[in-house]
């Protein structure tokens, strides 16, 4: 019988973390959610896993998710870091409170479960992480600054963790969507698309899952575009 694999989302209440959580969990894997909401405990219990309400600005919040896996099934295959949605206003508008609350939205709440998890994946040989990013991380829009600032430093730190941790067999890559069916369709941005449509929380999904997967086995450290063609720069 093989071994049973285990996967953490965070933020993982709605949206595409939770699209991740029914996509691995149909995939076969046990799978853990943490959200703010409740909603992602719900889901959880619904999908035959565990829950934990709390925050991924949280680490003892973190902690308990890790804690409560690895009490049920004794190990941690993959890590789906989401977040929620940080300060926006323009540029210089932007207090130091915001910049700091940015920060922990879009970098610290991926940092903080990497740093837990990591540990216990070198222990069983390795694993797989995947963050849930931003096609605009590398084209920053004013639509969106601290989320492409902050998220440039994601991937940064991305590059730098794969330079430490491939020789372990752990494994981390960021999923960049664009314009995705869980935000507000306006025709505007719709049109900006080259493939005309928004994206789906389900498309985003199928990525993680592949990311996740041994078929991605020799991919680390890479920022992987799912836009529909909005960016094309290398």
């Amino acid at each position: 019988m093989s071994e049973e694999k285990v996967a953490l989302i965070t933020a993982g209440g709605s949206g595409m973390g939770a699209a991740a959580a029914r996509k691995l969990a149909a995939d076969g894997y046990r799978i853990a959610v943490l959200s703010s909401s409740g909603k992602g405990e719900a889901l959880a219990k619904e999908l035959g896993g565990v829950g934990v309400t709390g925050s991924n600005q949280s680490n003892d919040d973190l902690k308990r998710l890790v804690d409560l896996a690895m009490e049920r099934w004794g190990r941690i295959n993959a890590l789906v870091n989401s977040a929620g949605h940080g300060p926006r206003a323009p540029i210089l508008e932007i207090s130091d409170e915001d910049w700091y609350r940015g920060m922990e939205v879009y970098f610290l709440s991926a940092v903080r479960p990497i740093r837990l998890v990591t540990p216990i994946m070198e222990a069983q040989g390795g694993g797989a992480i995947v963050n849930i990013s931003t096609a605009w991380a590398f084209e920053p829009s004013p639509m969106f600054p601290t989320s492409a600032v902050f998220r440039a430093g994601l991937a940064s730190f991305t590059k730098i963790f794969a330079d430490s941790y491939a020789a372990k067999n752990i494994r981390l890559n960021n999923v960049l969507p664009g314009w995705i069916d869980s935000l507000p369709a306006t025709d505007e941005r719709r049109d900006s698309v080259p493939m005309g449509r928004y994206g789906t929380s389900e498309e985003i999904a199928a990525t993680i899952a592949f990311l996740l997967s041994d078929g991605a086995g020799y991919i680390t450290g890479q920022n992987i575009r799912v836009d529909g063609g909005i960016a094309r720069s290398i």
